[in-house]
């Protein structure tokens, strides 16, 4: 899926900031930073497999691939600063307060989200079609998504959590901006059932958990050259994590499982899904 790559870096680009043209250049730049530098990308290559699958218009998904891809941006920024995780290194380069300050960087995050909104609008589907969006992709960062897990997660440094806990915090923390990817793709067509729906959250789920074992997983077992962020940060912080809890085999296992449930969920679809279930399949087979 490189094709999906280069297409939502050139999108990000045309819509962040011009740097050259703005007064606050160095929040401009800086949102460059944060948004550019690297990274999987497999929020917005979620946003346009499973648009396609469903013959979703182009531009629609590049609004809402980009829209996902600056809540992802700005939450981490938000996360490596010193009142949250404090880390030095995000995909091997200096965090944004590293490598501006930390006033920025919080702007960064702010600004992100914002334009992140404002993308959803960019295009010209159907009012009801970019409200549908606006609501989920709100409701995934706020405070029963993104938002509300880091709180919880933060919460449980050095605590011993409960396999149902420990899932009910990663589906907020990690799943529901992936959940949010997926039905943004599929928002962006009209060309699917209620059915299909229920399909595809069933499929998001299983690889927003999968994706967050597997962290932990590579937290355990990766360098931090791979990594591109500092190995074995969740032990140092006595984070809970599910090779802690269960075993490192035992969640290798887990996530294994969590992706046959995901690509199960797509049997049910009439549409072929070929790239979901690729990244299905990636999510768990990734070394970084």
């Amino acid at each position: 899926m490189p094709a999906h790559q280069q297409r939502i870096s050139l999108a990000l680009q045309q819509r962040l900031p011009d740097q050259n043209t703005v007064a606050a250049a160095t929040l401009a730049e800086a949102m460059h930073y944060a948004t550019l530098n690297g990274g999987k990308r497999l929020r917005a290559m979620l946003v346009y497999a499973t648009g396609e699958a469903f013959n979703a218009d182009p531009e629609a998904l590049d609004s809402a691939a980009c829209a996902v891809e600056m809540i992802h941006a700005y939450s981490l920024v938000h996360d490596d600063m010193p009142m949250m995780d404090d880390d030095d290194l995000r995909r091997g380069q200096p965090t944004c307060h590293k490598a501006y300050d930390e006033a920025t960087a919080l702007l960064v995050g702010d600004a992100l989200q914002s334009l992140s909104f404002e993308c959803l609008t960019d295009n010209n589907l159907p009012p009801a079609q970019q409200i549908a969006m606006v609501k989920c992709l709100a409701n995934a960062s706020g405070v029963l998504g993104m938002a509300g897990g880091q709180a919880i997660d933060l919460a449980s440094v050095g605590k011993q959590l409960s396999q149902s806990d420990l899932e009910a915090m990663h589906l907020l923390k990690t799943g529901a901006l992936i959940k949010a990817s997926v039905m943004l793709g599929a928002y962006c067509s009209a060309n699917h059932s209620t059915a299909d729906l229920k399909q595809l959250n069933n499929y998001a789920e299983a690889i927003g958990l999968a994706f967050q074992v597997q962290d932990d997983v590579l937290d355990v077992i990766a360098d931090t050259a791979t990594l591109g962020k500092q190995q074995g940060a969740d032990i140092a912080r006595n984070k809970p994590t599910y090779p802690s809890l269960m075993g490192l085999e035992a969640a290798r296992n887990k996530a294994q499982t969590l992706v046959t449930d995901a690509l199960a969920a797509l049997d049910n679809l009439e549409n072929q899904c070929l790239a979901l279930r690729a990244l299905a399949t990636f999510v768990v087979q990734r070394t970084f």
